[in-house]
């Protein structure tokens, strides 16, 4: 049974420690990599690994290399505390809460990156540029540092999710990725961190995007003319004070572009969106498979 205590650690040299420790009682390691300010969401990937039985790993990094913009960074909630006791309350394992020079110490400028061609381009990388380039630099370093057979990614970040997977398999990483699926406010609002920075009338009127995203779905499924449906998106997602960085429709498994003569033949795709709504830049997605329901 998992620990009802967490360890709470910041160096490397202790974290590996422990990962000692637990490997050296038989245990499999799930490792779940977060930026802080947790949500359910976050808990739900804590839940996963418990559930596999695993000794469960958070990290709570704020990564400098995945913000194109400083005020962006600057602004990022750090809630370690609360973070910590949510972490408790869902009886994890250990948390390993770096600072900078730990994870960076000879400096960012110079440092090593990775960079995932292809799964990075466009969409949330082509909106920000070097994004991925950091999430993949401070994933890959978090891998080498933890050491997990089963790494936990919710799939709300659903190019987040394909760069991981890329990269795992590209350079032969001895991790198993687990995909999470999007958790949920009870109006359809994907769970955020950014959700935080949405006025009262911004979040009642923020689960359009997943309506909209739904009604796309619903309507490549009823046999609609693609450029109607993403029209009426467009409009939609004005009337609710929304404004579109992208919404696109790609090959759900590759990421790949697809055109619309493809739609017939393609049985899985991925609607992906992003928008901001005043501060908050929301992301989402719906799968779809034109053979059967949407999922």
């Amino acid at each position: 049974m998992p620990s009802t205590s967490m360890i709470t650690v910041h160096t490397v040299t202790a974290l590996r420690e422990q990962v000692r420790a637990a490997k050296a009682s038989g245990r499999k390691i799930g490792f779940v990599p977060t930026m802080g300010n947790l949500h359910r969401g976050h808990i739900s990937l804590i839940d996963a690994a418990r559930d596999r039985g695993c000794f469960v790993v958070a990290s709570i990094f704020v990564n400098p290399l995945q913000f194109n913009d400083p005020a962006d960074l600057e602004r990022y909630p750090r809630t370690l505390e609360a973070d910590r006791q949510q972490l408790v309350d869902a009886r994890c394992d250990l948390l390993f809460a770096p600072n900078v020079v730990e994870m960076y110490p000879q400096g960012q400028t110079l440092h090593t990156s990775v960079q995932v061609p292809g799964v990075s381009a466009g969409l949330c990388g082509g909106s920000r540029p070097g994004h991925f380039d950091g999430v993949a630099t401070v994933v890959a370093k978090l891998f080498n540092m933890v050491q997990p057979d089963l790494a936990f990614f919710g799939e709300k970040d659903f190019q987040q999710v394909a760069v991981i997977r890329k990269m795992i398999n590209d350079l032969n990483m001895p991790v198993a990725l687990v995909p999470v699926p999007t958790a949920r406010a009870d109006d359809g609002l994907a769970l955020s961190s950014r959700n935080g920075y949405l006025s009262d009338a911004e979040r009642q009127a923020a689960p359009a995007l997943y309506r909209t995203l739904t009604r796309i779905a619903q309507g490549l499924q009823a046999g609609e003319a693609l450029p109607t449906l993403l029209a009426n998106a467009d409009d939609e997602l004005q009337q609710y004070g929304f404004t579109k960085d992208y919404i696109e429709i790609r090959h759900a498994d590759t990421l790949a572009e697809l055109d619309t003569t493809e739609l017939t033949k393609t049985a899985r795709i991925v609607i992906l969106a992003a928008a901001l709504l005043g501060k908050a830049r929301l992301i989402d997605n719906i799968l779809v498979s034109l053979n059967t329901d949407f999922d």
